[in-house]
């Protein structure tokens, strides 16, 4: 059974897994083998660790570990939504959407806007967000990847 619950710094290291796998599952049909490579090859840090804790929520499925995402109650943003690839198209990165669009919610956020790589823009329209320009995504590293700018007006 899924369970999807705020990160604990301990979460760092699975957090950094799920992404590396993802990234390099999914994104590798999108972006070149160079990009992928670029956007990969950052260390774990204290930082993220960090950032990790204080922003991202982890789902589990029993015992393991299985996606990742987060909400910036600050900015509006969604972002780090990354599920490994054995567990991908079985509903959990919609499941974590919805989890973080209700803290969202619970904290009195109207609209939520997050930035899709190419291959994951038809997934946030399925959840109902809008965006069709196309944009550049800047990663904490430097590293400029194209990306669809999407938003979503929230009901409570």
């Amino acid at each position: 059974m899924l369970q999807i619950r705020p990160a604990r710094y301990s979460d760092a290291e699975v957090a950094f897994d799920i992404r590396l796998q993802a990234i390099r599952h999914q994104c590798i049909a999108v972006y070149t083998p160079e990009q992928v490579q670029a956007w990969t090859q950052v260390p774990l840090t204290e930082r993220y660790r960090a950032r990790v804790e204080r922003q991202y929520s982890i789902a589990w499925w029993g015992e393991v570990a299985v996606a990742t995402g987060l909400i910036d109650f600050q900015t509006g943003e969604l972002g780090a939504l990354f599920v490994l690839p054995a567990f991908m198209g079985q509903g959990i990165g919609k499941a974590m959407i919805q989890y973080l669009e209700r803290l969202a919610l619970e904290v009195g956020l109207a609209e939520i806007h997050l930035d899709a790589t190419p291959n994951a823009t038809a997934f946030y329209h399925r959840c109902g967000y809008h965006g069709e320009v196309g944009g550049i995504y800047t990663s904490p590293s430097g590293l400029e990847l194209a990306c669809t700018p999407m938003h979503k007006r929230l009901v409570g």
